[in-house]
């Protein structure tokens, strides 16, 4: 973006309503409240009733504090973005770490049979839930977000980091709940692709015995296709008392001893 170019065209504009057009024209979809400010050449004070008209028009919104977002033309009736086209730049407003996963990923990687209704994203600490139009964002904490296995993907504006494959699918099992339950991950496991074993096992390492033996078996059941030795070192079904299967609910069923896991539910996929 030329940022000489901005200022020219905003400096002759008789009010900060063109700001939108001239934001698309240099190829950038938002601006800080300091940013307009100093673009448009007065002080900033001065810049948010404009703001704020803009927000009412539907023609921006604001995610963050201070952090305002164009909408284009053709998702002027939604008065937002979808998520995957604004989440960078707000959590980087946020001041935040993060990576979109769980049914979100999933769906991008081309798992859409379940198409999710919330915009899910990990993050390393606390970070409020919020609905802005349509977009209903839902944030879970990771502890380990450092260490775990993120790509960046192209987006319309700009680039997101995203879960891999893999990822996804060990934080679908921490947090069934989040994807609807036991279903749904093997439908999800079903249409995912492509899948790296090793890679699997390290990330299911990171998080406990437990998760290793439920994705195991999950996989087992839905994913003839692989071989899962590296996961059964993680899974270590020679040890410990067995492992639920959905943790929620009591210990009851039979025990499957290649993962040590009670298979205390069914587990059927949609497909």
């Amino acid at each position: 973006m030329s940022y000489l170019t901005l200022c020219v065209r905003l400096r002759n504009m008789p009010s900060i309503a063109g700001l939108p057009d001239a934001l698309v024209s240099e190829g950038r979809y938002w601006v800080s409240a300091a940013e307009a400010a100093k673009l448009a050449g007065v002080p900033v004070e001065h810049v948010y009733p404009g703001l704020q008209r803009l927000r009412r028009r539907g023609a921006m919104f604001s995610p963050a504090r201070g952090l305002y977002v164009v909408v284009p033309p053709e998702y002027r009736s939604w008065r937002v973005l979808p998520g995957e086209l604004f989440i960078d730049a707000m959590m980087r407003a946020l001041g935040r770490r993060y990576y979109v996963s769980l049914l979100t990923a999933a769906a991008m990687h081309g798992a859409a049979h379940q198409a999710p209704q919330l915009f899910q994203v990990m993050v390393e600490r606390h970070v409020a839930d919020r609905d802005i139009e349509r977009v209903r964002l839902r944030f879970y904490a990771n502890e380990y977000l450092e260490q775990m296995a993120v790509q960046e993907r192209r987006v319309d504006t700009g680039r997101i980091r995203l879960a891999t494959r893999e990822m996804t699918l060990v934080d679908l099992v921490v947090h069934p709940h989040a994807a609807g339950g036991l279903n749904n991950i093997a439908t999800v496991i079903l249409e995912i692709g492509h899948l790296d074993v090793a890679a699997l096992a390290r990330l299911a390492s990171l998080r406990s015995r437990a998760v290793a033996r439920r994705l195991g078996w999950l996989l087992e059941r839905f994913r003839g296709d692989l071989d899962l030795e590296a996961l059964r070192n993680v899974a270590l079904a020679d040890s410990g008392y067995p492992s639920r299967l959905v943790r929620a609910l009591p210990a009851r069923g039979e025990i499957d001893p290649r993962w040590n896991l009670q298979i205390n539910s069914s587990v059927e996929s949609d497909l």
